[in-house]
């Protein structure tokens, strides 16, 4: 019993344990109804159709899928050739579940010892942000570029340290598949993870008397982040070409995240309790050992900077620093960053514990872990704010795909998520979408409201973008409304709709306006030309495999030693480590 509490938990243990406890979770489908889980399989759809052309006609009029880097959907359409849409997604989410333990136990190792390090990765598992990230708020994305960058960096490591050729080419390689997953995971990254990195980097040159300079170290550095930026540019090269034609210049949409956990309960309790979990225990231990252990001290930081942003405007540093950004942003990403730099400190922690407590402990952590997760998955009930719609959209597809009704646009009241899962299997085009950086209609930019399907919850904002696009009916074509909130249905009668279907025993009204001539073609700029496309389809896709080949191809050197163990503390009043 003592033997295996001393002893580090393999790799391949950890991974079964995160298979053991996601796969069946995400095979049941849990995530089909979290907030972005059908967004994701719309967008995955237009690829599975229309590969080489990003232009999709059937949100807003017609948008441009270059403003959403496509890696995770280009894989799930690839994927629905075998398993369909929704089960493509959930593949794609469990790989991305199953590398993240991967990445924490590589990233935790330039901190902490082996044997911390896979308490860590086991840890991160039962994170209580990864559920909510997952299974609440279906950020597939998020999950998938930060599982990705946490493997990059321990490349970007051993580079900086030890001008190790192979290194520099596979962080580079799993930099720019991240990238391809998210930018914004990237960019950020940049500041959260790999400055800290970095700064431990230069203290080793320094401090470890290796075969490096610190000179070496920072222009090594600089020839990573060169080779990434660059890199990045090319790969996103229609993203960022899209973003500089037509920069995010819409009112700010509200957004929880951005709110004053202090002022609101269930908003702290959604944000903060729940993606923490046992954690909040654990965060005095954090600080103490983070400041007072030297070595430690940037990763600390980099936790620090994280856990402010993540709790949005209960502080005003985010708004300082972030500028215009912060009302485009969403921070709930940031918190799960904070509990994955916690992790190593936390693996830290459990080893002390089950070296002086054994059994004990090792009982305490387990329920510790179990009750975090557990707790995440119990809110995706008890949450007042969680999607709870389940109703049938199948009558609504089979009414737009018969008749020739796809000839004329359609708009979704009170279909929450739905909104994109009609989409998805109707040919007809809609005047609404639920990706707010890709609309460029006036009646939905000039008013501070998201989805046209969620108006009301928008205030006198929703309203009135929502009015505004009624009353231009026949100049986008649009001649049926779907309402399943009679909350609209005064607005309907009032500018001129009628009632003509119900679907579901009236739990679904089709609504029409007669004189509205068929949908035609919006001119817009903003259509990608081909080559445009042709990169598009190829790049990101094509570094992704490129990463997964060079991990076969050049696998990691055998080593007398770590790249870095966690070092042992030997005299703290120093901060003198040994290997």
């Amino acid at each position: 019993m003592n033997e295996n509490y001393s002893r580090p938990i393999p790799l391949l243990a950890i991974v079964l344990v995160a298979l053991a406890v996601h796969g069946p979770l995400l095979l049941m489908q849990l995530p089909a109804g979290s907030f972005d889980t059908n967004f994701h399989i719309f967008l995955a759809s237009h690829y599975a159709h229309h590969w080489f052309n990003p232009w999709n006609d059937k949100w807003f009029a017609g948008f441009s899928q270059t403003t959403y880097p496509p890696l995770t959907h280009q894989w799930i359409a690839l994927l629905s050739n075998v398993a369909g849409l929704k089960m493509g997604y959930m593949l794609v989410q469990l790989i991305a579940v199953l590398l993240l333990p991967v990445g924490v136990f590589r990233f935790a190792k330039i901190w902490v010892d082996e044997r911390a390090a896979s308490y860590a990765a086991l840890g991160s598992i039962f994170l209580g942000a990864l559920a909510f990230l997952v299974y609440q708020a279906g950020q597939l994305a998020t999950v998938s570029s930060v599982a990705l960058y946490l493997n990059a960096i321990p490349y970007f490591y051993e580079w900086a340290t030890q001008a190790s050729g192979r290194s520099l080419i596979k962080g580079v390689a799993l930099s720019l598949t991240a990238a391809a997953a998210h930018h914004v995971t990237l960019i950020f990254g940049i500041v959260f993870f790999a400055g800290p990195v970095l700064w431990i980097a230069c203290v080793d040159a320094r401090e470890e008397q290796r075969n490096t300079s610190l000179a070496g170290v920072i222009s090594r550095a600089l020839v990573f982040a060169v080779l990434v930026g660059v890199g990045v540019g090319i790969v996103l090269l229609p993203y960022w070409m899209a973003l500089i034609q037509h920069p995010i210049h819409q009112i700010p949409i509200p957004h929880d995240s951005r709110s004053n956990f202090l002022l609101n309960s269930i908003t702290a309790i959604n944000y903060f309790v729940i993606p923490y979990g046992a954690l909040i225990l654990a965060l005095p231990f954090i600080i103490i050992r983070g400041s007072s252990v030297p070595r430690l001290r940037p990763l600390l930081i980099g936790f620090w900077l994280s856990l402010i942003f993540g709790l949005g405007g209960t502080t005003p540093l985010p708004r300082w620093l972030l500028g215009r950004a912060y009302d485009i942003l969403t921070f709930e990403r940031f918190t799960f960053w904070a509990t994955l730099m916690a992790m190593p400190i936390v693996g830290l922690l459990a080893i002390e514990l089950l070296d002086r407590f054994r059994a004990k402990a090792a009982v305490a952590l387990s329920l510790a872990a179990v009750a975090t997760i557990g707790a995440a998955l119990a809110w995706l009930t008890a949450n007042p704010y969680r999607p709870t719609i389940t109703m049938d959209v199948n009558p609504v597809i089979s009414f737009l795909n018969r008749d020739g009704h796809d000839s004329y646009r359609y708009l979704t009241l009170g279909f929450g998520s739905e909104l994109a899962q009609v989409s998805t299997y109707t040919d007809a085009s809609s005047v609404d979408g639920d990706y707010n950086s890709a609309r460029l209609l006036p009646e939905m930019t000039q008013y501070g409201s998201a989805q046209l399907t969620n108006a009301k919850f928008y205030g006198s904002a929703g309203m009135a973008s929502l009015r505004a696009m009624l009353e231009h009916a026949n100049r986008y074509g649009l001649k049926y409304v779907f309402v399943h909130d009679s909350y609209y249905e005064p607005l309907l009668t009032f500018v001129g709709w009628r009632k003509t279907e119900t679907f579901n025993n009236g739990e679904i009204t089709a609504w029409s306006k007669d004189d509205v001539p068929p949908a035609h073609r919006i001119d817009s700029d903003a259509v990608p030309p081909a080559w445009m496309g042709l990169l598009w389809g190829t790049l990101p896709i094509g570094v992704s495999v490129l990463a997964m080949f060079l991990e076969l191809l050049l696998p990691a050197r055998q080593r007398l030693r770590t790249v870095i163990a966690t070092p042992v503390l030997v005299d703290e009043r120093e901060g003198h480590y040994v290997a």
